[in-house]
């Protein structure tokens, strides 16, 4: 078994869609990024690469790569997916919490736990989504940002 960890942040902004967890989600603001900026799918495909080794997004789809600009992140997390599989592992279980003030997330919960285990080619069951505010606090309490985290275990095939 291998375990990985990540986060990602990215700015809301009027002008772009919210996407999160691959999910379209009806908002006055969106984030801010070189693909479609979805940092939940962001932080759980870094956490699939961080536990095999090899390294982070930025290295394998860099924002540098006209290819990857405006890019659907669950196009990007089915990449990392078959990199799983050529090394030999498949998902464990992947626990992820994405923290946004605005708007609630409940209502879409269950779509991307079926978007990350049609992308990764596993049981919904092993995946786990869930979401918190910010309390006022900080960039998310203000409605400035999201904060998405997610910890992966990877089981030998």
């Amino acid at each position: 078994m291998r375990i990985g960890q990540s986060s990602d942040i990215h700015r809301l902004v009027e002008g772009r869609r919210l996407v999160i967890g691959g999910v379209e989600i009806p908002w006055e603001k969106g984030l801010l990024g070189h693909s479609d900026a979805d940092a939940l799918t962001h932080a759980v495909a870094e956490a699939v690469l961080g536990a095999l080794g090899l390294g982070d997004l930025g290295h394998w789809f860099p924002d540098t790569d006209p290819k990857w600009e405006g890019v659907d992140s669950q196009v990007i997390l089915q990449a990392v997916g078959r990199i799983m599989n050529e090394h030999g592992y498949r998902i464990g279980n992947v626990d992820c919490l994405i923290m946004i003030e605005k708007p609630k997330m409940a209502p879409h919960i269950e779509r991307m736990k079926q978007n990350f285990a049609a992308a990764l080619e596993c049981d919904p069951e092993r995946i786990n989504v869930k979401a918190t505010r910010g309390e006022g606090l900080g960039f998310v309490g203000r409605g400035e940002g999201v904060l998405a985290q997610a910890v992966v275990l990877l089981e030998e095939i």
